[in-house]
């Protein structure tokens, strides 16, 4: 009987994790195989999956070696080969391995061309070309790396889309640094007690100015396993409880005076706070912004 188990009554069978084998076979650099793998198994209680991640597989030797590895872990293999001749040799080893094999695009390809009524093309890595696109990722990079943690003149803060503004420990650098991989130019000021209170970002008319909060009891336990890496002293201001408090009070107030969107952080992921920044910069080109996220 457990401590928490009703008197009397005995306690329930503990459920144990179900791990399996999940093969990633990739004729690119697999990460859209790797996100959507995650993104499936995360939808299962008490599933766990052991990854084996096989990318740029584009020849036939490559592929033996793949099937040779797969079939020492039996279990289920996802692939997003393009190649028809790859992906008839993966396919026939795995039936005579008897193990199942999922084209993951397979779906949404075969709707769009149905749809688009159009040629599919043959491209390894497509989505991965050396374009306009690309060149503007790195360009966002660049500019999010030299103008994270308040960096950057005001006059230079106007090259942004978006700039972050919150106390220390919001989330604001890595945040940024994903929004840079989606081609977005993000830049970030903290708001530091005593030293920054955000009041330069006020004139700026291009980027999108957008406040982030935190609960105080959720950012003290940020700081402290902050300071617990440093090997720092527990006793500063930075982890005073009924100073945190005042600090976060004053961010919130600051955001609202100055009428700037707010998206609280305290329970999000990074990719959530960005996600959310995103539906935010698309309202404002449409002139719908709104209030706290």
């Amino acid at each position: 009987m457990t401590p928490n188990s009703p008197v009397g009554k005995p306690a329930g069978p503990v459920r144990l994790a179900t791990y399996f084998h999940v093969h990633l076979v990739s004729d690119s650099t697999g990460e859209t195989l790797n996100a959507m793998a995650k993104a499936v198994t995360a939808r299962f209680e008490g599933v766990i999956p052991i990854e084996h991640i096989y990318a740029l597989v584009r020849s036939e030797k490559q592929m033996e070696r793949v099937l040779e590895e797969i079939t020492m872990a039996p279990g289920v293999v996802l692939h997003t080969l393009v190649d028809r001749d790859l992906r008839a040799q993966l396919e026939e080893g795995c039936r005579l391995a008897d193990m199942p094999q999922i084209g993951a695009l397979d779906p949404l390809v075969g709707a769009l061309s149905r749809y688009l009524g159009a040629a599919l093309s043959t491209r390894v890595g497509a989505q991965h070309a050396l374009d306009h696109e690309y060149f503007n990722r790195i360009s966002a990079l660049d500019y999010a790396m030299a103008h994270d943690d308040g960096q950057g003149t005001a006059e230079q803060l106007e090259g942004a889309d978006v700039v972050l503004c919150g106390v220390s420990r919001t989330s604001k650098t890595p945040t940024c640094i994903y929004l840079a991989h989606r081609g977005i130019r993000a830049a970030n000021v903290p708001l530091v007690p005593g030293q920054e209170d955000g009041e330069r970002l006020v004139g700026l008319k291009n980027p999108l100015v957008i406040g982030l909060t935190v609960s105080p009891d959720r950012l003290v336990q940020i700081r402290r396993n902050r300071l617990d890496g440093l090997n720092a002293d527990h006793t500063s201001a930075y982890v005073d409880h009924d100073l945190v408090r005042e600090e976060t009070v004053k961010a919130r107030r600051a955001f609202e005076r100055r009428g700037w969107p707010t998206i609280d952080v305290t329970r999000r992921s990074v990719e959530e706070t960005a996600a959310a920044i995103v539906n935010l910069l698309s309202e404002k080109r449409t002139r719908r912004i709104g209030a706290a996220w």
